[in-house]
C-alpha cells in the first residue's frame, strides 16, 4: 500500500468535522482542535484509518466476495456509482430497501422479477399484452431498476458494507451488524465511530471529501481484484502443466505397451519359423 499523504486530504477539506454543539463524544481521540465552532479533525489518524480499511478491503476484494456501497445522500451518489462501477460492486444510491440483508431471498425475488419481465420482452409475450397491462409492466420494471439494478450480479450476501454518513443509513448499519459483515465507513463528527468495524474520520458532507477517500478505496480494491486474477492464472497454469504432464504419461504408457506387444509379436513369429523349419527337416530325413 502506498503511504496517504495528509496535503491532498487537506486541500479536499476531509478534516472540516461538524458544528461543536452537534457532536458525538466518542469522536474525541479523532477531533485535533475546535475553530469558529466547528471541529476540526485530526488527518494523521484520519491517513491511519484510510490505510488500515484499505489493507482490508483489498484482501476482501482478493477473496472474491462483494462489497456493497451504501450512500443515498444527493452530494454521494455520482461519486459512489462511479466507483463502484470501476471496480465492478454492487452499490446503493436510492432508498435503501428495507430488509436488504436480512431478508435478502426476498430481495432477490424482486431482481429475479426484473429478468423474467425481460425474458417476455425477447419471446414476444410482452407484445400479446393489453397496451394498459404493457404500462404497468413497464413501470414495475423502471421501479426495479431504480431501487435495485446495481445489485443484479449480487447473488449473495456481500463479504463487507463501504458507507458514506452511518447516520443516514443507520438502517443498512443495523442489518449488517445483525449479520456480522464488516462496515467500513466514513465517520463525521456528529457519528458513533463504535457502530462501525473500520471507521474512516472524515468529512462526509463535502463531495471533494468523499471523492478523495473513495479513491484510495477503489485502489485498494483493484489491488485486491488484480491479486486475485494473478493467482487465478497461476492456479490455470499448474492445471495445464499436471494435464500435459498427465498426456505426456500416458504417450509413454501407451508407447511401452506397443513395444512389448511387438516384442512379443516378434518373439512368436520366431519360434514358429523355428517349428516349419524343424518340420521341414523331419520330413527330409524320414524320406
Amino acid at each position: 500500500m502506498t503511504k496517504i499523504q495528509i496535503k491532498p486530504l487537506l486541500d479536499a477539506g476531509v478534516h472540516f468535522g461538524h458544528l461543536t454543539r452537534k457532536w458525538n463524544p466518542n469522536m474525541a481521540p479523532y477531533v485535533y482542535m475546535e475553530k469558529n465552532g466547528i471541529h476540526i479533525i485530526n488527518l494523521y489518524k484520519t491517513a491511519s484509518k484510510i490505510e488500515e480499511s484499505s489493507d482490508a478491503l483489498s484482501k476482501i476484494a482478493a477473496s472474491g466476495r462483494k462489497i456493497l456501497f451504501v450512500a443515498t445522500k444527493k452530494q454521494a451518489k455520482e461519486i459512489v456509482a462511479k466507483t463502484a462501477a470501476d471496480v465492478n460492486m454492487p452499490y446503493i444510491t436510492e432508498r435503501w430497501p428495507g430488509g436488504m440483508l436480512t431478508n435478502f431471498v426476498t430481495i432477490r425475488k424482486a431482481v429475479k422479477k426484473m429478468s423474467a419481465i425481460d425474458r417476455t420482452k425477447q419471446d414476444g409475450t410482452f407484445e400479446a399484452l393489453s397496451k394498459r397491462e404493457k404500462l404497468q409492466i413497464d413501470r414495475l420494471r423502471a421501479k426495479l431498476e431504480k431501487n435495485l439494478g446495481s445489485i443484479t450480479d449480487m447473488t449473495r450476501l456481500p463479504g463487507a458494507l463501504f458507507v458514506v454518513d452511518i447516520r443516514r443509513e443507520h438502517i443498512a448499519v443495523r442489518e449488517a451488524q445483525k449479520l456480522n459483515i464488516p462496515i467500513f465507513a466514513m465517520v463525521d463528527t456528529n457519528c458513533d465511530p463504535r457502530e462501525v468495524d473500520f471507521a474512516i474520520p472524515s468529512n462526509d458532507d463535502a463531495s471533494k471529501s468523499i471523492d478523495i477517500i473513495l479513491n484510495y478505496v477503489s485502489d485498494a480494491i483493484k489491488g485486491g481484484l488484480t491479486e486475485r486474477q494473478k493467482e487465478k492464472d497461476q492456479a490455470d497454469l499448474i492445471k495445464e502443466k499436471e494435464e500435459s504432464s498427465k498426456e505426456d504419461l500416458t504417450g509413454s504408457k501407451d508407447k511401452e505397451e506397443e513395444s512389448e506387444t511387438n516384442e512379443v509379436k516378434e518373439s512368436t513369429d520366431s519360434t514358429e519359423k523355428k517349428k516349419r523349419v524343424r518340420k521341414k527337416i523331419t520330413k527330409k530325413t524320414e524320406e
